[in-house]
């Protein structure tokens, strides 16, 4: 039976849900995972979503700033052979069953 993350988890992954939020503005949920869908080697790649599942356009380096303060923030809680969804309002990480698709750069 998985452990029930502690509370000192959860303030820290609402702070974090939070400073995503004002880094990326309009964002409800980044979609993360370690496979960039233009690299052959792992790396740490992040999308972004709006509320109406609209994908909203990162430079190179939100994406992979994002990426990392998620995958650093969630070290032993998961495992990155799959893709999450990060939802910004609950500050909950999702595994996700859709593949990854080279949708953007």
């Amino acid at each position: 039976m998985p452990e029930t993350p502690s509370a000192e988890f959860n303030d820290r992954q609402h702070v974090l849900a939070g400073v995503l939020r004002d880094m990326i503005p309009n964002a409800v949920r980044i979609r993360v995972h370690f496979q960039h869908p233009k690299r052959s080697w792992p790396h740490p790649h992040a999308r972004a979503y709006d509320a109406s599942d609209a994908l909203i356009a990162l430079t190179r380096v939100q994406s992979l700033t994002a990426a990392r303060w998620i995958l650093r923030a969630h070290p032993d809680h998961v495992s990155w052979d799959e893709v999450y969804d990060f939802d910004l309002v609950t500050a909950r990480l999702v595994s996700v069953t859709s593949p990854v698709t080279g949708e953007d750069g």
